[in-house]
């Protein structure tokens, strides 16, 4: 089933699928060619908006955290591609190290962790949890909804190596997304692979950096099939220094917005979109769907109430917004059920091994779906083993929209190595 996508501007969308599906061989060239030149990611998740207009990623997370949205059916071939991904990094692997989010009563949250040790066992590996809360100081079972049970356990630091007692890993799997900093415990690990490396964290990562590499690729791919990049590329815009609660940077804030606002009306304008344009402002760094707000006029900038403005200010683990990206907002017109849906794109090394839809009835066509009341469909991908079918009408076939949904997010995952790539402090730098 392909979700209703409810505007008449489907033209330009179907036209990229059937661009995409036409295309195909030489997309499939491309990404080899990266995949030569640059190491993916050890696993991603993508944040799709579908307008009918145009199709692009909003959000890339390099510690996906919704593993357990996915349907049996997937699994198979995220064994395969942890199978993939554990070979090329350490053939010999018997133990991996999982280190979860330390908020670890969530009980959606346990669900993906479950299911990431289930796919990992299911690759071949011992799979045990590993804590950064100083407050684990024992094996600890947490009890999960469905009558199951995790055990968590303190980190053990023996000179260049981190493990459990007992239990020595070739590989250190982070799912904890460093938004609080990086752990002095994790520091200097020279001797194992810790996935993603530390840069990979929010306490390093921003979000400008992903969409500038980004907005190069989508450049190259439009080029490629001989379209307009901006049909897969949110425009954006980057305010350092900012400070919502004593107001400090409203001027970059306002300035930077009147000018994406009139950048995004030019576009409309030469694609005959009626709508009024919006943006979306962000923590440049951080998850979790908090820090954002959606702005239709510069002046609503600089009118903040006291609630938006303590809203934006802090986000997870209580880090303080400085910085903040302005990005073209991407309305979405996927509907399940009459709420608001986008698609979620799941890959381990270079394989899409899935997705879902995020839905939240609560929630506008320009709003983050990310939020209280969101609930996850895998509807649109139940199919997802199937290949897609080349000459069928755009838009009536599942396995062809999730293709495309597939290479767009496999973009966005070729913008993140790149950007891992150009934030490594071990990398060389030759002039």
């Amino acid at each position: 089933m392909v979700p209703h996508l409810i505007t008449a501007l489907t033209g330009p969308i179907n036209e990229l699928e059937q661009r995409i599906l036409e295309s195909l061989p030489a997309i499939e060239r491309w990404f080899r060619l990266e995949w030569m030149e640059h190491t993916p990611p050890f696993y991603t998740s993508v944040d799709l908006r579908n307008a009918g207009f145009k199709l692009a990623p909003v959000d890339t997370n390099l510690f996906p955290g919704g593993f357990n949205n996915l349907t049996p059916e997937m699994l198979p071939l995220a064994v395969q591609a942890a199978m993939a991904a554990i070979e090329k990094i350490c053939p010999e692997a018997k133990n991996l190290l999982l280190i979860p989010e330390s908020h670890t009563r969530n009980s959606f949250y346990l669900l993906n962790v479950a299911r990431l040790v289930e796919i990992f066992h299911q690759a071949g590996l011992n799979v045990r949890l590993g804590s950064l809360d100083p407050a684990v100081t024992a094996p600890t079972p947490i009890a999960l909804p469905d009558g199951s049970s995790l055990t968590i356990e303190p980190l053990v630091r023996t000179r260049g190596r981190i493990g459990l007692k007992g239990f020595d890993p070739c590989t250190i799997l982070l799912n904890n997304d460093l938004s609080a900093g990086l752990p002095e415990v994790l520091s200097d690990v020279h001797q194992q692979y810790l996935l993603p490396p530390l840069h990979a964290g929010w306490a390093v990562r921003r979000k400008t950096k992903h969409f500038a590499a980004y907005e190069e690729l989508a450049k190259k791919f439009a080029k490629l099939l001989g379209m307009d990049p901006w049909l897969i590329n949110p425009l954006f815009a980057h305010c350092g220094e900012v400070n919502f609660t004593e107001g400090a940077g409203a001027d970059c804030l306002a300035s930077n917005a009147e000018t994406l606002l009139a950048k995004i009306r030019r576009k409309y304008k030469e694609y005959g979109i009626q709508e009024k344009p919006f943006l979306i402002v962000k923590a440049d760094a951080g998850t979790y769907g908090m820090g954002i707000m959606t702005v239709r006029d510069p002046k609503e900038l600089a009118d903040l109430s006291r609630r938006t403005r303590n809203k934006m200010s802090v986000i997870k683990d209580g880090q303080e917004v400085s910085e903040v990206i302005l990005q073209e907002g991407v309305p979405t017109y996927e509907r399940i059920n009459e709420a608001a849906a986008e698609p979620v794109v799941y890959m381990i090394d270079r394989y899409v091994v899935g997705g879902f839809y995020r839905v939240n009835a609560e929630r506008g066509v320009d709003e983050n779906l990310n939020a209280p009341g969101a609930s996850f469909v895998p509807l649109a991908f139940a199919g997802s083993n199937q290949l897609p079918k080349p000459g069928a009408k755009p838009g009536a076939s599942a396995p062809n929209r999730f293709y495309m949904y597939g290479v767009i997010a496999r973009l966005a995952m070729v913008a993140a190595s790149y950007e891992l790539e150009a934030t490594d402090p071990d990398a060389e730098v030759y002039e």
